[in-house]
C-alpha cells in the first residue's frame, strides 16, 4: 500500500496520530512534486491539530508556487493572523502616537493599519512569516529578537553611526544601549536610522516596539531622501550645543556587551589573540583569567556589599562603586573586579568614544575535558563538558544582554603536541617542590573527545559565534583581524596590527613562547612529545573538522580504518604513554614515601610507585579504546534533546587582503 493510501485509510479509521505521521511522510516524499497530495497532507495535519508548523510551512510553499492560493490564504489568515491581530494593532497605534511627538522623525503621514503593505503572521512564539500584499507572496521567516549582530555598525566612529533599514528589535536595542548619549561625550552622537521606504517602515511598527528606546532621544530617523541631511548640525538646527558638556566617566551598568574569547582547548593561540585585542580603544581587555578565581572574587564582593550595614561607606573604591548601585548583581561585581585590576587595558580605552567599550573575557580552565554519552531513546552521541556547564549557567554570562563569541583554533596535532610540552615543562620546573609536582594526563583522549567546535543552535552563548584559525592570524594578520573586527563590531584600529599587553609590545605571555607574528609555532611538530601513530588517529577521528576548517592531513594517509589499524596505532602512542607512566609514578613515589615506615627499602617504594603508574596507564588505554569505539560508529552528535550539533562557522577572509596563501 502506498503511503498516501495508508494515510487516508488511517484517517478514515479515526487513528489520528498515526494518520498525521503518514501524512508527514507524504509531505516529505512529495514536496515540490505533487501539489495535490501536498495540500491534502498539510490540510489534514492542520485541521486534525497535528504539528501546525509542518502544515504552515507546506501551505507557504504551495502558495508561493501558485497553488490553492485563495484557500491557503484564508486558512493562514484565520488560523494564525486573526488571533493575534489586536495585539499588532495596539502596538502599531502606540508606536505611532510616540512618533507623532518625537522631535527627530520628520515625517508623520502614517498609514492606517489596514493599509500597511506587509502583514506579519505569527509562525511560533519567536517569529513571523511576512506576507507582502503588493507582491502576493510570503517571505522568509523572521525573528525580530534573534540575538545576532550581523551588521558592521561600528566600522567607522569618526562620524555618528548611520545604519540603513534596521528591522531587528535586538539590533535597535543594541544600538540604543551601546551608543553613548551626546551630552556624555560632549559632541553630537545620535544614531541615524535611514529607512528607504516609508510604507515598509510603517508596516514594521506593528511588530517592533520603539516606545522605550525613544525616551533617550538618541535616534534620528531619516526617511528615503532625507538621508542627505546626515549628519545634522544640532547646534544650528535645534540650538543644542553638546560641546558645553564634560565627558562623563564610564558607568559599570553601561557595559552590557561581552566578547567571550573561548578556550576551545589548551594551546590554541589564545594568548596571541588577547595580545592583538589588548590595546583596542573600544575594548576592556586583560590576559586570560582563571574562571574560578574571577568568579570567587566577584562572589566575595557581592556578599560584602549585600551584607553591608545601612549607611556604611567602604574605603575600598571598587566596593564603594558597587554599593552605590541599586540592587547590585553578580555581573556588576564581576565588572567591578575586572575594572579594578591593575593590568587591565582601561588606559587604552577612549573615554570620549562614541560607543561603550565591550568587555573581552577569556575564562581559563586548567583543562577542558569532554565526554560522550548516548541518548537512551535513539543511541545518538551527546557531548558534555562540566567546565562549559559552569560558564553557561554562570550569572556572570547570563547577565550580559549582548554576547559575541569567538574561538581560536589551531591545527589539532600541533595544539596536542604543545600541550604535552607545556605539561612536561611545568613538571620539570617543579622538581624542587615534590609536594606540588604533577603528572601528565591523557592529552590524547582529551583531544579526540573535545569537539567544542560543534555548537548547539539553541545555546544562547553560541548564537553569534565565529571560529578563527590561529594560523591565519599569524600568516595573514591584515585579512584575519579586519574580518574579526567586523564580526565583533569594533573598528579595525592600528592597535590590531601588533601584539601588546600590560608589559608593552610583543609581550612574552609564557617563557619560551614565540613573540608577535613569528610563525614558528605553526610549523613546529613537537616530535619529541608525540608519535605519528597518535597524530594519525587524531586526524582520522577529527577528519570532519579537518575538512570543514581547511586543514590537510599530515599523518593519516587515507588507509582503510578498521579495528586492526586502530589497535596498531594505539599500541604506538609511545611518547605520551611513557610520560604518563613516569610522571604518575613520581607522584605516587612521593605519596608512598610519606606513609611507609623508614625500614621500607627504596627499591620496594619504587616498585610500588611504578606499578601504580602502569595501572593508571592501563585504565587510560581502556578509556581510549571505549571512546574510539564510539567515535568509529559515526561523527554525528546531538544535544540532550536530540537536535543535531553543527560546526561553528569559520571566519571568512577577504582574498584581496591575503598576504600569503591560506594555510592548509
Amino acid at each position: 500500500m502506498e503511503i498516501i493510501q495508508l494515510a487516508r485509510r488511517l484517517a478514515e479509521l479515526g487513528q489520528t496520530q498515526e494518520a498525521q505521521q503518514a501524512y508527514f511522510l507524504v509531505l516529505k516524499n512529495e514536496s515540490g512534486k505533487n501539489p495535490t497530495l501536498e495540500f491534502e497532507a498539510a490540510n489534514y495535519i492542520f485541521f486534525s491539530k497535528g504539528n501546525y508548523r509542518v502544515a504552515y510551512t507546506a501551505f507557504v510553499s504551495l502558495y508561493n508556487r501558485g497553488y490553492y492560493q485563495d484557500r491557503i490564504l484564508e486558512i493562514i489568515i484565520q488560523g494564525f493572523y486573526v488571533p493575534n491581530l489586536k495585539k499588532q494593532q495596539v502596538l502599531y497605534e502606540k508606536n505611532r502616537a510616540k512618533f507623532e511627538r518625537y522631535p527627530y522623525l520628520f515625517r508623520h503621514d502614517f498609514l492606517e493599519f489596514e493599509d500597511l503593505p506587509i502583514i506579519f503572521i505569527p509562525f511560533n512564539d519567536e517569529g513571523y512569516i511576512p506576507f507582502y500584499k503588493n507582491e502576493n507572496r510570503f517571505g522568509e521567516y523572521v525573528n525580530f529578537n534573534r540575538p545576532v549582530i550581523d551588521r558592521y555598525f561600528f566600522k567607522d566612529l569618526e562620524k555618528p553611526v548611520l545604519a540603513e533599514d534596521v528591522y531587528s528589535q535586538y539590533q535597535l536595542e543594541y544600538l540604543n544601549d551601546n551608543v553613548r548619549e551626546s551630552m556624555w561625550i560632549a559632541r553630537e552622537n545620535h544614531i541615524y536610522l535611514h529607512y528607504t521606504d516609508w510604507e515598509v517602515f510603517c508596516a514594521y511598527l506593528a511588530c517592533l516596539d520603539f516606545r522605550k528606546m525613544l525616551a533617550s532621544k538618541k535616534f534620528v530617523f531619516l526617511i528615503e531622501d532625507e538621508v542627505s541631511q546626515y549628519p545634522i548640525d544640532f547646534k544650528e538646527r535645534f540650538g543644542i550645543d553638546y560641546s558645553q558638556y564634560e565627558v562623563k566617566p564610564l558607568g559599570i551598568r553601561e557595559i552590557n556587551r561581552l566578547i567571550w574569547h573561548t578556550q576551545l582547548s589548551a594551546h590554541n593561540g589564545g594568548d596571541f589573540f588577547n595580545e592583538i585585542l589588548y590595546g583596542h580603544p573600544n575594548l576592556i581587555a586583560y590576559e586570560s583569567l582563571m574562571f574560578d578565581n574571577t568568579l570567587k572574587t566577584a562572589n566575595e564582593f557581592y556578599n560584602v556589599v549585600r551584607n553591608r550595614k545601612k549607611g556604611e561607606r567602604f574605603i575600598d573604591e571598587t566596593l564603594h562603586a558597587i554599593s552605590q548601585l541599586p540592587n547590585p548583581t553578580l555581573k556588576d561585581c564581576f565588572l567591578a573586579v575586572f575594572l579594578s585590576m591593575k593590568d587591565n587595558s582601561m588606559k587604552n580605552v577612549d573615554p570620549a568614544s562614541r560607543i561603550v567599550p565591550a568587555l573581552l573575557y577569556q575564562p581559563h580552565f586548567k583543562n577542558i575535558s569532554y565526554n560522550i554519552s548516548r541518548l537512551p531513546t535513539t543511541g545518538e552521541s551527546v557531548l558534555h563538558s562540566e567546565e562549559y556547564d559552569r560558564i553557561k549557567n554562570s550569572p556572570v554570562f547570563t547577565g550580559f544582554r549582548y554576547i559575541k563569541t569567538f574561538t581560536p583554533l589551531r591545527r589539532f596535532t600541533s595544539s596536542y603536541g604543545a600541550t604535552i610540552r607545556f605539561m612536561v615543562k611545568q613538571i620539570n620546573e617543579k622538581k624542587s617542590d615534590e609536594e606540588k609536582k604533577g603528572a601528565v594526563n591523557d592529552v590524547f583522549l582529551n583531544k579526540v573527545l573535545n569537539r567544542s567546535f560543534m555548537i548547539d543552535d539553541y545555546d544562547r552563548l553560541y548564537k553569534d559565534s565565529i571560529l578563527v584559525r590561529f594560523e591565519d592570524g599569524k600568516l595573514n594578520p591584515t585579512a584575519t583581524f579586519t574580518a574579526l573586527a567586523e564580526f565583533l563590531d569594533i573598528p579595525y584600529t592600528e592597535s590590531m596590527t601588533y601584539c601588546s599587553g600590560a608589559t608593552g609590545i610583543n609581550p612574552e605571555s609564557m617563557k619560551g613562547n614565540d613573540l608577535g607574528f613569528d610563525p614558528a609555532a605553526i610549523y613546529r611538530t613537537y616530535d619529541e612529545f608525540t608519535n605519528d601513530a597518535d597524530r594519525a588517529l587524531i586526524e582520522y577521528l577529527l577528519r570532519d573538522a579537518y575538512e570543514y576548517y581547511g586543514y590537510d592531513f599530515h599523518y593519516y594517509h587515507g588507509e582503510t580504518v578498521d579495528s586492526d589499524w586502530v589497535n596498531e596505532q594505539l599500541e604506538h602512542i609511545d611518547h605520551l604513554d611513557q610520560l604518563i607512566c613516569q610522571t604518575i609514578a613520581e607522584v605516587c613515589y612521593t605519596a608512598i614515601k610519606k606513609i611507609v615506615t623508614d625500614e621500607t627499602d627504596e627499591t620496594t617504594v619504587r616498585e610500588m610507585a611504578n606499578k601504580e603508574g602502569e595501572n593508571i596507564l592501563k585504565q587510560f588505554r581502556e578509556n581510549r579504546q571505549n571512546a574510539i569505539e564510539k567515535l568509529l560508529s559515526g561523527l554525528h552528535f546531538v544535544n540532550i534533546k536530540g537536535q543535531p550539533l553543527h560546526m561553528m562557522p569559520m571566519l571568512k577572509l577577504d582574498p584581496a587582503l591575503l598576504e600569503q596563501p591560506l594555510y592548509h
